[in-house]
């Protein structure tokens, strides 16, 4: 039998097993749970085990869950994350981080490879850290707003560049497109918040309930029409998936609470237990162990990038900190913004198709985003939940 073939069967039994690692060990520590799928993929991967392999079907299924993973981060985009001093400083602490990071890019490889650097270093994984902020009871609060708006410039920032630099068209073409592009989701969220949609609530309502369940139908549509236009445009197509979520948010913001909350809970039943889950294992599977294996002194680098996240994303990212929040809490901001994976992995994998990053050093920044995934949040929430020892904290 096939690894491809063997992947049907071994990917959704680590999708199973990952949450109950994660449960188990949670007595404990918590760890989230895409790092024991990240995990998982690595050991069940070709550099390891062997069980599963690069395989077409499991690949695309990979990508609807990267979709799906910027629908929902679009979905849970907030007014302060867009605007008011936590997005002005998000935005501000974007900017430097792009600005540091492309330099620190071109000491270390210049040209195109040096804007890819530059995108991975400036990136924050919102679409990985909502689960934790969720689950923390963090989103709505202050301190979740704040890492709203620091993930919106961490990714829609990274996805506009990528566009901009690695679509293959020269500055001003990517410009005019983006800009249409713009002019197109503007006026789709301007429709989307402009009235009630009382019709459409009413719909959705209707068949909650029922084989019919039109609310994920509709979910899909607006998703599927968005991610088509950005491919049809030739731009990244997670800048669809995240504007089909402020979208979708929008057309169904007035309806009945509870609607919501079971609209809400349909979309993460797809979303994390279903494709969102596959993206990561499948994440893991492809890492490219065996590069740095082959070459053992890229270790040395890992931890070197690690700390390069923390002072070129962590420390401006230390800005959208809530007003008055104490150290502590303005330290766990800078760690969650330095979070980062989707577009590491998205950006690296185009600079290896692209030739202009090896294979190695992909794996060197793939290999401390994941490691970000894990330490990063742990401490960040020891920081929150150790007591202020004084009035210094």
């Amino acid at each position: 039998m096939s690894t491809s073939t063997t992947a049907l069967l071994v990917v959704p039994l680590l999708v199973l097993i990952a949450p109950i690692l994660s449960r188990g060990l949670g007595r404990w520590v918590t760890i989230p749970v895409v790092v024991f799928e990240l995990v998982l993929g690595i050991l069940a991967g070709p550099a390891l085990l062997g069980w599963v392999d690069e395989a077409e079907f499991i690949s695309k299924l990979s990508e609807f869950g990267v979709t799906l993973l910027f629908f929902v981060a679009g979905t849970e985009l907030t007014a302060s994350a867009v605007r008011g001093r936590t997005a002005r400083r998000a935005w501000l602490g974007w900017l430097i981080s792009i600005g540091v990071g492309v330099a620190a890019g071109f000491a270390v490889s210049p040209g195109l490879g040096a804007i890819i650097i530059g995108i991975s270093l400036a990136s924050t994984a919102l679409g990985t850290l909502l689960p934790i902020l969720r689950d923390s009871g963090d989103l709505g609060t202050p301190f979740g707003d704040s890492i709203g708006a620091l993930g919106a410039a961490g990714e829609f920032g990274p996805i506009v560049a990528i566009s901009l630099f690695l679509g293959g068209r020269s500055l001003g073409a990517a410009s005019l497109v983006l800009v249409l592009f713009g002019v197109i989701a503007v006026v789709a969220i301007v429709q989307a918040g402009r009235r009630p949609h009382q019709r459409l609530h009413r719909f959705v309502e209707s068949t909650l309930h029922t084989s019919a369940q039109f609310a994920v139908r509709a979910v899909l549509a607006v998703l599927a029409i968005l991610v088509f236009l950005t491919l049809q445009l030739e731009i990244d197509m997670l800048l669809g998936a995240f504007t089909a979520g402020i979208v979708w948010k929008l057309l169904i913001r007035d309806a009945d609470e509870s609607t919501q909350r079971s609209v809400e809970a349909k979309v993460d039943a797809v979303a994390f237990g279903f494709l969102v889950p596959i993206f990561f294992v499948y994440t893991g599977v492809k890492f490219d162990l065996a590069a740095l294996l082959d070459a053992p002194a890229s270790f040395l680098w890992i931890p070197a990038v690690l700390v390069a996240l923390l002072l070129v994303r962590g420390l401006p990212s230390m800005l959208a900190a809530p007003a008055g929040a104490s150290r502590r809490e303005q330290i766990a901001t800078g760690l969650f913004g330095a979070t980062g994976l989707p577009i590491i992995v998205v950006v690296t994998d185009i600079g290896v198709r692209q030739e202009v990053l090896t294979s190695t050093q992909a794996a060197i920044l793939v290999g401390s985003g994941l490691l970000s995934v894990l330490i990063f949040p742990l401490v960040a929430a020891a920081l929150r939940e150790t007591p202020r020892a004084s009035v210094g904290d």
